[in-house]
């Protein structure tokens, strides 16, 4: 395989070292893995932190800034953080405003992160918690008890950074996240399998013509592989997997994000396919994001996220951010 590294065992070192040299306005601690706000903590407002192995870029790292993440704790190439790293990340942004922890459903970013607060209390921070888990494909796979977490956590992220950066409450802030959390569901494609800089060639095996509905974002196995579909069909699969288990009465939030192996050619004329089946079963669409924002290094494929918008989240959404992966407004 061919990759753009020095060596597998300083890839993350090396791309938080990148991370700071073009984002001057972050603060990066290479040495303890975290990234935060250049300006943290921020007076009086609640700090919001996540975190989870690398390979996902931009998340987490990419949506720490002004109306989202107060700071991200990178793990390893598909692995945990460790608790020191998010008990330093909670020091450094908590202005005794308290801190949210943002978790995706992984067994040991959960673990970790719930370790993780019981030292933060320990040192007098408060803390509370959200779990993310929206992917519908599976109830439980190789890495989770229960729903893995993925795109719904961008959602989070930015709508409880936004009434962070208001002011909120950690309370509700809490409150606020667990709502989109709970209002959000994903499905994912895979189109081809990725490739770990330790490994040096791809992780599970995909045969050429096939695809697997409801990948993981580790690869982790889905609902079924198939022969190659057409974009349409795809979106038809996915979108309905999502609606049968989401089913919104009103409009909703729409993400198309890349795994990050395919062309936004592809990615635009998939989510217009997103944008047909929602039309065709009456489902209206308030925002759309379309890009690469939840991936899994080189897998080629995509996934539909949909999150249940009521105007409060709404008007979250579309408050200023301004961060490395997602910016507008500021």
């Amino acid at each position: 395989m061919r990759q753009l590294i020095n060596v597998p065992e300083t890839v993350v070192e090396e791309a938080l070292r990148g991370v700071a040299a073009a984002h001057p306005d972050l603060t990066v601690d290479v040495e303890n893995r975290i990234v935060l706000r250049g300006d943290a903590p921020v007076a009086g407002k609640v700090g919001l932190i996540s975190g989870g192995g690398s390979g996902h870029e931009p998340l987490h790292g990419g949506f720490v800034g002004f109306g989202m993440l107060d700071a991200a704790c990178p793990g390893e190439v598909f692995t945990s953080p460790v608790p020191d790293q998010m008990v330093r990340a909670a020091a450094a942004v908590d202005s005794g405003a308290g801190v949210l922890f943002i978790v995706k459903n992984y067994t040991g970013d959960v673990l970790n992160f719930q370790m993780a607060a019981e030292m933060a209390e320990d040192e007098g921070v408060q803390v509370a918690s959200v779990l993310v888990a929206d992917d519908v494909a599976v109830e439980d796979s190789t890495h989770t008890a229960g729903r893995r977490g993925t795109g719904a956590t961008l959602f989070v992220e930015k709508i409880a950074g936004a009434a962070a950066q208001a002011g909120e409450p950690l309370e509700r802030v809490e409150a606020l996240a667990r709502r989109v959390s709970e209002s959000s569901r994903s499905f994912g494609v895979a189109l081809s399998a990725c490739s770990t800089p330790a490994k040096g060639g791809p992780t599970f095996d995909l045969p050429a013509g096939e695809l697997e509905l409801g990948i993981g974002i580790h690869g982790e196995p889905g609902r079924e592989r198939r022969a190659m579909m057409t974009s349409g069909e795809i979106a038809d699969f996915a979108v309905q997997a999502v609606l049968d288990d989401l089913r919104p009465e009103g409009p909703v939030l729409a993400l198309v994000s890349g795994l990050g192996a395919t062309p936004l050619l592809e990615l635009y004329g998939f989510a217009g396919e997103v944008h047909r089946v929602l039309a065709e079963r009456r489902v209206p669409v308030a925002r759309t994001l379309v890009g690469n924002y939840v991936t899994s290094l080189d897998m080629a494929g995509a996934s539909v996220t949909l999150c249940r918008a009521d105007e409060e989240m709404l008007r979250l959404w579309e408050a200023p951010v301004a961060t490395p992966g997602l910016r507008w407004g500021a």
